[in-house]
């Protein structure tokens, strides 16, 4: 039965595309595993990033968006996600070739302007949240601190630091974007699923304090899933911070994502790329 259907769903594209019946390319191959939503994202990066180096990455992010480890696929889900959002916000992307040396995953062009986009996934495991927490200037000793929410935004804090350091390299803006799938950080592992509350605005202020540090990264955006926000304390607004929270039931949005743009970025985002960036929360 899964032979058949491969036949006509290639011989479906040849005939809108046009073409002659042939041997199906690799390309076509990897990405037949998807679900139609994943099909549709990951075509319109086809087709927009036209170049070689792209369709290379791309044909990996297929065979990763299948992978048995949970890690890999929602590492490529969200570099998947966001290269759509910012393709469908008018940037020009393209991937960029993978290597041994610690580079950014896109190039993003917006008329002459260039900005890269560095893409992570924090999916965590059990183990790992038992890992110390290093080089954190917080009054908890590590391992004290109970609070979910606390707690994730202790590995959020120390995920932009690890960025950051490999990152240093570039000249031009740099984007890193997280994305939280889990706010357990438990992996795929079945749990029982306990509520993380998170104040958000918190949690965007201690961002902005850590970025003051670090000026290699002219923003952050982050991505949570699962979380449910606290109800704001304050009714004073960073400045250099948007954030979106949408209701509990679209889960095919992030339940809350915020971009909080770096002060004191050696390359800061200029007023276009910071327009288009926000349309993408």
């Amino acid at each position: 039965m899964g032979r058949s259907r491969s036949k006509t769903t290639f011989k479906l594209v040849t005939h809108l595309r046009g073409e002659r019946p042939g041997p199906m390319p690799a390309w076509k191959r990897e990405e037949e595993g998807l679900s139609r939503q994943l099909h549709d994202r990951w075509s319109t990066l086809h087709r927009h990033c036209a170049d070689q180096s792209s369709h290379l990455r791309l044909a990996r992010l297929a065979r990763r968006l299948t992978h048995y480890d949970y890690g890999v696929r929602e590492s490529a889900l969200a570099e998947l996600e966001l290269a759509t959002q910012l393709i469908r916000a008018g940037v020009r992307v393209t991937f960029l070739p993978e290597s041994q040396a610690r580079t950014a995953d896109l190039e993003c062009h917006i008329g002459h302007e260039r900005f890269y986009v560095e893409v992570t996934a924090m999916v965590g495991s059990a183990e790992r949240q038992r890992l110390p927490l290093r080089g954190l200037d917080f009054n908890e000793a590590p391992g004290e601190e109970k609070d979910r929410g606390v707690i994730l935004t202790h590995r959020i804090l120390a995920r932009i630091q690890q960025k950051a350091k490999q990152l240093a390299n570039y000249c031009d803006p740099v984007v890193l974007s997280i994305s939280i799938p889990r706010a357990d950080l438990q992996g795929d592992r079945p749990s029982r699923p306990e509520p993380t509350w998170l104040d958000l605005k918190s949690l965007a202020g201690l961002v902005t304090v850590l970025l003051t540090k670090v000026s290699t990264l002219s923003a952050v955006q982050i991505s949570l899933w699962d979380v449910e926000p606290l109800p704001s304390r304050s009714a004073v607004k960073l400045a250099n911070v948007g954030l979106i929270e949408r209701a509990k039931h679209q889960q095919t949005q992030p339940r809350a994502r915020m971009l909080v743009l770096n002060p004191n970025a050696s390359a800061p985002l200029s007023e276009s790329h910071d327009v288009l960036i926000r349309q993408t929360l």
